[in-house]
């Protein structure tokens, strides 16, 4: 069987002398995307094939082992327990893997084995050596049957085509278990066998997602001429089952050439994944699906391109595109019917329906670029935050397959909807939004309550204090800020006020963010490094990363040290402290340069915070330092987990030069481009060019702007100039340009007011 997996050698061969030929040509943007990079180390990336934004992540499947396999797959594994067609991508979180597929050879088996015995169960080992990933396809040879396996998807269909080994004379088998998941739980699952070639189910599991729901239709190629359906290991009778661990399996005595598979996923019913399959995959032409995924893909990294002689960072720069359009994710079906999260169907709906909502990590960068790249996308991702807030009674906290897992602090929501509202997304109603952003925030749980009866959150009575409290006001100033385009001068004012609530927490003996006590008083004992687990008041941090964390009053936090000097010298400090965090600390807090933590969403603006302090030559240092060493090319190349999609964000907007500091502000702070040229593609025809004069990797400071042939002596960028198309030009240096970006009226500032 082994021989048999060399024949596919050629083709490899092939394959990368086509590749190497589009680079060359360079017109397929695809061709600089790795898909396996972030799938080792803590990245938890999901490998597969997908579309943009698509409802069907098709991938490989190892078992779990735990926290490094939340996608499902991890780089270091060498055994494949199958196909599934759910997945996410960089979470902390596992779940999904639904309705897991695998085709093997030789006697029936229903379980998929173990780690440590494999051979008793039907997984197979595997070898990267044999194993291809591209944008919309992954193909891997399942080494201890000779089969070929080869994915790829439409936005609700997976696509498989299994080659078998020639002249083998053991039966073939393809098994559908439905008890398998990523570190779930399968409550009721059900199969049934509609005729010789259809299939169709459902798979209910508890997992993060608490109750989750997929149905799910399967048509085969080829009449399957023995179905046997199992509770387990133990076989039933007739076409149709249902139970806690339903599975099937197709036999075929003599193994067919080749087995393709359509798989089509809803949220609502068979009927509707039926219906799926017939829309987006009416034929059997493999290589068409294929090449319209890679279509896809193209389409969409086209709309931001850059030019640039480091090979690398193109690649990781692609790379990162490529991880950034994986959420949200749809969720409903092709005639708009979708799943609401009160549980109820809600059909036809008039925008696109999404769900994936990390939303925690994605206010920070991602929903920003997707203002600027996906316009079109945003008003679905909008609409559908609304609709789950008229569904559940909040704006989404981590929404899952039609699911709150109200995981994280915040109701971080609110900065996302807010920064779409005021850049001008159509379809959105100022007063719904508003009224939505108020109940999300006038609610009594996750020390909102305290924070309304008291202005603070006190450490003694609600845990993560500190950081619920600074998240609110980051959330509560985007209030303020919907509130002052509306008239809402009440509104206004309670919010802005809510906002300065955050200075509360600064203790100007310490200098740090610190926990309160209930009768205002800081909590002790107090260590800024350890503080994560001796007194529980940070998410995923300690204080040296959450003092930073104002991003929409960054003037008022230097106020707080007392003058720039003062606040550049603690910033300073923070790249340099080291400290034990402590065996009990978040693995979160990764990507260390000092107590930065980059491979962690607090910190992602901090290293921009200097240029507010007139010091703009020290934001370029520290962002090509993170540039550099933070984002490599290769399976452990994220520095952290990557958070659907937020960690690619961080990296393209910052290797174009600015960054989303206060994604609501309407600014973008300069830092340093990596690149030569980008161009971003904006809707009617406009583009907005980034050029660099004598770049390179010993020039990052920037010695003067011009933003379409004029002199541009600001360190921050704005919305709107860049939606209205032009030309931003940066000189650069290897010396910093200390004048630059120094004046006050040239220091980043909001611009909505």
């Amino acid at each position: 069987m082994f021989q048999s997996a060399l024949k596919w050698v050629p083709r490899l061969l092939t394959s990368s002398l086509l590749l190497a030929a589009t680079w060359s040509s360079g017109q397929r943007l695809t061709s600089f995307v790795d898909p396996l990079i972030g799938t080792g180390g803590h990245g938890h990336v999901f490998l597969g094939a997908n579309v943009p934004f698509g409802a069907v992540q098709l991938g490989p499947q190892n078992i779990f082992k735990g926290w490094d396999w939340c996608s499902g797959y991890h780089y270091s594994d060498s055994l494949l327990t199958g196909f599934s067609h759910t997945h996410l991508s960089g979470t902390g979180g596992a779940d999904l893997g639904d309705v897991l597929i695998m085709p093997y050879t030789g006697e029936i088996k229903t379980d998929k084995g173990q780690q440590k015995a494999p051979h008793q169960g039907y997984l197979s080992r595997f070898s990267h050596q044999r194993e291809v990933a591209r944008p919309g396809y992954y193909a891997v040879t399942l080494d201890d049957y000779g089969i070929r396996a080869e994915l790829t998807s439409t936005e609700r269909v997976g696509f498989h085509r299994y080659t078998f080994p020639a002249g083998g004379r053991q039966p073939a088998h393809v098994i559908i278990d439905l008890k398998e998941g990523i570190d779930d739980q399968a409550m009721e699952t059900y199969l049934e066998q509609v005729d010789p070639q259809t299939f169709v189910g459902y798979r209910f599991s508890k997992g993060w997602a608490n109750a989750q729901r997929v149905y799910f239709a399967i048509k085969a190629s080829a009449p399957v001429p023995k179905f046997a359906l199992y509770e387990e290991a133990q076989l039933l009778a007739g076409k149709a089952g249902k139970g806690k661990a339903t599975k099937g399996v197709f036999t075929f005595d003599k193994a067919p050439a080749n087995l393709l598979l359509k798989v089509g996923l809803s949220p609502v019913s068979t009927q509707n994944a039926l219906a799926n399959i017939a829309q987006e995959i009416p034929g059997w032409d493999f290589g068409k699906v294929q090449q319209a995924a890679d279509q896809k893909w193209n389409q969409e990294l086209a709309k931001l391109t850059i030019e640039t002689k480091d090979a690398t960072a193109r690649r990781i720069f692609y790379t990162s595109m490529y991880h950034a359009l994986f959420a949200p994710a749809l969720f409903n079906d092709v005639n708009g019917d979708y799943r609401g999260s009160d549980g109820k169907v809600y059909p036809k709906a008039p925008f696109t329906n999404y769900t994936t909502f990390s939303l925690w990590d994605t206010y920070r960068t991602e929903h920003s670029l997707f203002t600027l790249v996906q316009p079109e996308r945003v008003s679905g991702m909008m609409q559908s935050m609304l609709a789950i807030h008229q569904q559940q009674g909040k704006l989404p906290i981590w929404h899952l397959m039609g699911n709150e897992t109200n995981t994280m602090v915040g109701y971080s929501a609110v900065p996302a909807l807010a920064e779409a509202y005021l850049k001008g997304t159509p379809g959105l109603d100022g007063n719904q939004v508003l009224a939505a952003m108020k109940t999300s925030s006038t609610r009594d749980d996750q020390g909102v309550n305290y924070l309304k009866t008291m202005g603070f959150i006190p450490a003694d009575k609600e845990s993560e204090s500190v950081a619920k409290a600074m998240e609110y006001a980051i959330d509560d100033w985007s209030i303020a800020q919907v509130a002052l385009k509306l008239g809402r001068q009440a509104d206004y004012k309670t919010y802005t006020e809510r906002a300065q609530y955050y200075k509360k927490y600064y203790d100007p003996h310490t200098r740090f963010m610190r926990g309160l006590t209930s009768d205002g008083k800081f909590q002790l004992p107090f260590d800024p490094i350890q503080s994560i687990h001796r007194q529980n008041n940070y998410t995923e941090g300690n204080a040296w990363q959450y003092t930073w964390l104002v991003p929409h009053d960054v003037p008022g936090l230097i106020k707080l040290f007392g003058s720039d000097a003062a606040f550049t010298e603690k910033l300073d400090s923070l790249f340099i402290i080291k400290g034990d965090l402590g065996s009990s600390a978040s693995p979160d807090i990764s990507g260390l340069i000092g107590m930065y933590a980059h491979g962690n969403e607090p910190s992602h603006a901090t290293v921009y915070l200097y240029s507010y302090a007139g010091q703009q030559w020290k934001t370029a240092e520290k962002v090509r330092q993170v540039l550099h060493e933070m984002y490599k090319d290769k399976p452990d190349g994220i520095s952290g987990n990557e958070d659907c999609g937020q960690m690619s964000a961080w990296y393209i907007l910052s290797a174009l030069g600015f960054y989303p500091v206060s994604p609501s502000s309407g600014a973008y702070v300069l830092g340093s481009p990596i690149i030569d040229k980008a161009t971003i593609q904006l809707p009617k025809g406009k583009r907005f060019v980034i050029e660099t004069k004598n770049n390179g990797p010993q020039s990052p400071y920037i010695q003067s702007v011009t933003l379409n042939g004029k002199p541009y002596p600001n360190s921050f960028l704005l919305h709107r100039d860049i939606v209205a198309g032009g030309t931003l030009q940066l000189t650069m240096g290897p010396q910093p340009n200390r004048t630059f970006g120094t004046a006050a009226a040239t220091r980043p500032r909001e611009v909505y007011k």
